[in-house]
C-alpha cells in the first residue's frame, strides 16, 4: 500500500526569518527547491507526495490540496478523513533522503516522530491518521508525545540527522551547504552563497555577482 506523504507548504512570502539575506522572490524560489528535495525523499521511500498549500499552487504534476486555515486546522481536517497510514513531512527539510523517510514508515509502532531543533516537530508517521491530532508551534514535540500517550499510541522517536535538520535561520544554511546534495543547495550556490571559515567557526557569505 502506497503511503501518502503530506507536505504543508506556503508558496507566498515563506521563510521570513531569511529576509536578512534573501528577498521575497529568492525566498519563494528557495522554498520551492526545498519542497522539491522533500518530495524526492518521499518518493524515494515509496510514498505519494501530497502538497498541502495555503493557497492555489501548482508544482509539476503533483497533487495539491488547498486549505487556507492554519497549519493545525488544515492537518487535523485531513487526518480526520484518513483511516489508513499517513506521513507528515515539513517542507523545509532539504537534507531528507529516501532512506531516512523509509525508516519512519517501516516502524512497527503505531506512530513514529522526528523532533526538530528547539522543541519542534519535523515529521510524523501514523499507521492510522484518524487516530491522532497534531498541535504544532511552540514545543510541539512535547505536545505530540503527550497526545500520543493520551490516545494510547506506541510512539517511536526516530534519531535522524537528515530529518532533524530544518532551515529557518541564516545559520541553518551552513548544514545545507556542507551536507546537501539536492536542488536547494544548488539554488544557494547559484545565488552566490559559500561557506566561510573564520577562527575555527563555520558560517556563510554571499558573494556579489560581477
Amino acid at each position: 500500500m502506497l503511503i501518502p506523504a503530506v507536505i504543508p507548504f506556503k508558496p507566498r512570502n515563506p521563510k521570513t526569518r531569511l529576509s536578512c539575506i534573501l528577498d521575497q522572490a529568492e525566498r519563494e524560489n528557495f522554498a520551492e527547491m526545498m519542497l522539491a528535495d522533500v518530495i524526492g525523499a518521499a518518493e524515494g521511500a515509496g510514498c505519494i507526495p501530497l502538497i498541502l498549500s495555503t493557497e492555489a499552487y501548482k508544482f509539476s504534476d503533483y497533487q495539491v490540496l488547498v486549505n487556507t486555515a492554519g497549519l493545525n486546522e488544515a492537518l487535523n481536517d485531513l487526518l480526520s478523513k484518513t483511516p489508513g497510514p499517513v506521513l507528515i513531512l515539513m517542507a523545509d527539510l532539504p537534507l531528507a533522503t529516501g532512506d531516512a523517510v523509509k525508516r519512519m514508515v517501516t516502524e512497527s509502532a503505531g506512530m513514529s516522530i522526528v523532533p526538530g531543533r528547539g522543541g519542534g516537530t519535523n515529521a510524523i508517521f501514523l499507521s492510522s491518521g484518524e487516530s491522532y491530532r497534531v498541535d504544532y508551534y511552540g514545543a510541539s514535540f512535547l505536545k505530540h508525545m503527550r497526545i500520543a500517550e493520551e490516545r494510547g499510541l506506541l510512539c517511536e522517536v526516530i534519531d535522524s540527522f537528515r530529518l532533524h535538520t530544518d532551515v529557518d535561520e541564516k545559520e541553518d544554511l551552513v548544514e545545507l551547504l556542507i551536507h546537501g546534495r539536492g536542488k536547494s543547495r544548488a539554488c544557494l550556490e547559484e545565488l552566490g552563497f559559500r561557506l566561510l571559515i573564520e577562527k575555527g567557526r563555520v558560517g556563510i557569505v554571499r558573494e556579489e555577482k560581477a
